[in-house]
């Protein structure tokens, strides 16, 4: 395969395969299978290291053949601001069935629990993991924070759902003040697997809807510039796991009979909006919700997490399984296939690789 050259467009043809979890979408590339260069590193998480090279954050990845292809994918015309993929790679160990590097327009996550689903389903569409036609199969997949399973669950032939168990989730900061050009919020942060800044949408005095999504993004912007040098947003393992990835905006629905029901919209990255209940941030909404007394010790409860376009995830604090430096949640919902591509790349395309808009 030929790569992107610095200065002209060179040919270029990459494989994926499409899918969505609960609107979001997540653009699969086996690196692999693509003849891409294997990636150094001793590990997904150094993998990860790697391609986005020393003093990077994940949001000024170092050039180079992968991060040409991640460009390359996400950006227009081929790609768009709100495009999410991950380059499968190999596992950590023989205990996981794949590795997986997660990005999006500006770099690369630690986490994706819209993504854990997809691939699951990938994994179970591609024969990779042997899936029964009634009943459930497990997909373990390592990703930059540690070690995941997405239970595929079939029901006549087709995967009816999938359920994301993400590594532990854990309260890290209770009401931190923060103001806004709408006004002073109080900011509850929490891990799961990514860090999260939630904000109960009323305390702006707005709601969750596509209206309210340009003072939505402006506000996460102001939240998460605020909270950066916050110890909250710190993980013990480093700066590359560390920073408020995401802010979720939250309000109250009526109960549901099995327990609480919320909407919310997350702004992730530097402006994305999740269109999905977003995998990873219902795991930090299910912590926070513990923490409250409104889910987990011994309330057999389940969260209901609606997004903004309508979509539905529901959450859970698993009571038999323990974690000492966290609560073990698992999340369902719905991830379906929305295509197989083959993106190529004209080398007398002005455009090149795309632009971002």
């Amino acid at each position: 395969m030929t790569t992107l050259a610095a200065t002209e467009p060179a040919p270029m043809a990459i494989r994926t395969v499409d899918y969505h979890a609960g609107g979001e979408p997540f653009r699969i590339v086996d690196t692999a299978a693509a003849g891409l260069p294997p990636i150094p590193g001793d590990g997904v998480a150094e993998r990860r290291a790697t391609v986005i090279g020393p003093g990077g954050s994940g949001t000024a990845p170092r050039p180079g053949p992968v991060d040409d292809v991640r460009r390359f994918l996400v950006q227009e015309p081929r790609g768009h601001a709100g495009m999410y993929g991950g380059f499968v790679v190999p596992p950590d160990d023989d205990g996981a069935h794949l590795g997986v590097l997660f990005w999006h327009k500006d770099g690369y996550s630690t986490a994706c629990g819209h993504g854990t689903m997809a691939l699951g389903a990938w994994a179970v569409d591609s024969g990779l993991v042997v899936a029964p036609d009634e009943g459930d199969v497990q997909v373990r997949i390592d990703v930059p924070s540690g070690r995941v399973t997405a239970t595929v669950h079939r029901v006549a032939g087709r995967t009816s759902g999938v359920t994301f168990r993400n590594v532990p989730a854990r309260v890290t900061a209770r009401g931190v003040p923060v103001t806004t050009g709408l006004g002073a919020v109080g900011v509850d942060i929490a891990y799961a697997g990514a860090c999260y800044a939630s904000v109960a949408v009323r305390d702006l005095g707005l709601t969750v809807d596509r209206a309210s999504l340009p003072a939505l993004l402006a506000a996460g912007g102001e939240i998460r510039a605020a909270l950066g040098a916050h110890p909250a947003t710190r993980h013990p393992d480093g700066p590359l796991l560390s920073g408020v990835y995401g802010v979720i905006f939250h309000e109250d629905l009526p109960d549901s009979p099995d327990g609480p029901r919320q909407r919310n919209v997350t702004v992730f990255a530097d402006g994305q909006i999740d269109r999905s209940p977003c995998g990873s941030g219902t795991s930090a909404r299910l912590a926070l919700l513990a923490d409250e007394g409104r889910l987990g010790d011994g309330l057999d409860l389940t969260l209901t997490h609606e997004s903004i376009v309508g979509t539905v995830f529901t959450g859970r604090v698993v009571p038999s399984v323990s974690a000492a430096d966290g609560l073990v949640t698992d999340v369902t919902g719905t991830t379906h296939r929305t295509g197989e591509h083959r993106f190529t790349l004209d080398p007398y395309d002005t455009l090149g690789a795309g632009f971002p808009l």
